[in-house]
């Protein structure tokens, strides 16, 4: 079975072709294109919703092309289309959606509508053709019950798989998520956005001793995450500073990812530990974080040493098409393009 996957959540535009074999545990993919607007909103500091949609318009079609290209892979070979549809910017979902309605139309082919929250999970199930690519983790099949940390700009959440299709969400962000923590102190401290990957480069010169920052919520009884404590907290230290250099910078950078690592990998842990899980998978931008996964390795291995530990690629972290498709192929259900529809507020439901 050959899918071709469209995602548009955000500010990537992007198209692959995945096929998976029924006797295969993974989704290989055969083409993952990704055209970014990123160096645009980076001169802005944030992505600026309408400015993502145009350059989408301009985007889709000739990344849709060169994503088929890429798989030599017909047209007619393609079994399904699958797209997400949410959540997201309402304009980016717009893009993408009515791109798969004329293309299922055209093509006479059916549409799977997929969750975008979701979609970060199953590239937990994508490999690629190189080897040296593949993850620790990739001869190893993923156990259920599963916990998954979806962590990125927007989102911080924390579900329990049952099985393909059986998703329970435990909790998530109340505030700020923690790659818009990442982000938005980020910009207090003149890094480039976006901020998370700028504080982690950071982060490696500096002494995470030398700033004391709040855990917000670490010891609350549920599985939920605040991060706007630690983001005033960070503010109120920035302010009272005369002039930031490299060296204080890089000492804050560590210092507070250290903060927010420490509250995602105690909450993962805690619901890991509740759950049974067997396996614990890590998706969205935020989970290419080394630190982060250095710590959630360090800490499973001494409280859950029977419980398995998997994260996509670092290049899959990122909102891409092949995760799209990848969770298409569990979670099959064909819906008619006259029914599908953009829901920027979708939420956990696969």
């Amino acid at each position: 079975m050959i899918i071709l996957g469209i995602e548009t959540s955000c500010d990537e535009t992007s198209a692959a072709v995945v096929t998976k074999n029924p006797k295969d545990a993974k989704v290989k993919i055969l083409s993952n294109v990704v055209a970014s607007s990123l160096s645009l909103h980076a001169k802005t500091g944030g992505i600026i919703p309408k400015e993502a949609a145009r350059e989408q318009v301009k985007f889709i079609i000739p990344v849709i092309k060169k994503a088929i290209e890429n798989s030599k892979t017909k047209i007619d070979n393609l079994d399904a289309i699958a797209v997400t549809v949410g959540p997201g910017l309402i304009g980016s979902l717009l893009v993408g959606v009515e791109t798969a309605k004329v293309l299922a139309y055209v093509w006479k082919k059916p549409i799977v509508p997929v969750n975008h929250l979701i979609g970060h999970i199953y590239a937990n199930w994508l490999t690629t053709t190189s080897k040296q690519q593949l993850t620790p983790n990739e001869n190893l099949d993923i156990v259920f019950p599963a916990l998954a940390l979806i962590v990125s700009g927007g989102h911080t959440d924390l579900v329990l798989i049952k099985n393909h299709g059986k998703i329970k969400w435990l909790g998530g962000t109340r505030d700020d998520a923690a790659g818009e923590a990442f982000d938005k102190i980020g910009r207090l401290l003149g890094l480039p956005y976006p901020g998370g990957p700028a504080i982690e480069k950071a982060s490696k010169l500096g002494d995470a001793s030398l700033f004391t920052f709040p855990r917000p919520m670490i010891y609350s009884k549920d599985f939920d995450f605040s991060f706007s404590g630690l983001k005033a907290a960070v503010a109120r230290d920035v302010k009272t500073m005369k002039q930031l250099n490299n060296e204080t910078i890089a000492d804050l950078s560590s210092s507070i990812q250290e903060a927010i690592i420490d509250v995602l990998v105690s909450k993962t842990l805690k619901a890991a530990q509740k759950y049974n899980a067997k396996s614990i998978l890590l998706g969205g931008g935020v989970a290419a974080n080394q630190k982060l996964r250095d710590q959630l390795i360090l800490n499973t291995k001494y409280l859950m040493p029977n419980t398995a530990i998997f994260a996509p690629q670092k290049s899959l972290c990122t909102d891409n098409a092949a995760m799209i498709a990848s969770t298409a192929f569990y979670n099959y259900k064909e819906v008619s393009w006259q029914n599908i529809t953009a829901n920027p507020e979708l939420y956990f439901l696969v």
